[in-house]
């Protein structure tokens, strides 16, 4: 069942906690870093992260983006959710971090879909990510709106 936008009427409140867990390592941190233009050395260098007390090269705080939307993916490709990827503009992305990320960690995420709004002819998504590493421990909770047009 949808409303008019296409959008399911029970999005609002579903979980998804299928995403596989995400290995961080050394090189995907400084690919990351890279890209961003990260330059402080704890990105890089092992012996410069240890220096200022992490246990290995230190993520970006952006990094918790890239976990946060391969979860997402199970929302965006899960059918009955009722949306076009076609029609998705990521709005909004907000991170709460509650350790840094750092090579060596396994990843998962939840995403928890918190509201589903109807904007002008389409659907405002909201979803909150609680990453977490292989204890279970928190990592970073993320917020993602994502504006899902409606046809034109």
């Amino acid at each position: 069942m949808s409303d008019t936008k296409g959008i399911a009427e029970d999005l609002q409140g579903r979980v998804y906690s299928n995403a596989p867990v995400y290995s961080v390592s050394r090189e995907k941190i400084r690919e990351f870093a890279r890209a961003v233009k990260a330059q402080s050395a704890a990105h890089h260098d092992v012996a410069a992260a240890r220096e200022l007390g992490y246990a290995d090269v230190v993520a970006p705080p952006t990094f918790a983006i890239i976990v946060s939307q391969a979860a997402d993916a199970e929302l965006i490709q899960d059918p009955t959710a009722g949306i076009d990827f076609s029609r998705v503009v990521h709005a909004d992305q907000r991170f709460t971090h509650h350790r840094p990320i750092v090579a060596g960690d396994e990843l998962s995420a939840t995403v928890h879909v918190d509201s589903v709004r109807t904007m002008g002819g389409g659907a405002m998504v909201t979803t909150r990510e609680e990453i977490v590493d292989q204890e279970g421990n928190p990592v970073t909770t993320a917020l993602s709106s994502l504006l899902v047009r409606g046809e034109e």
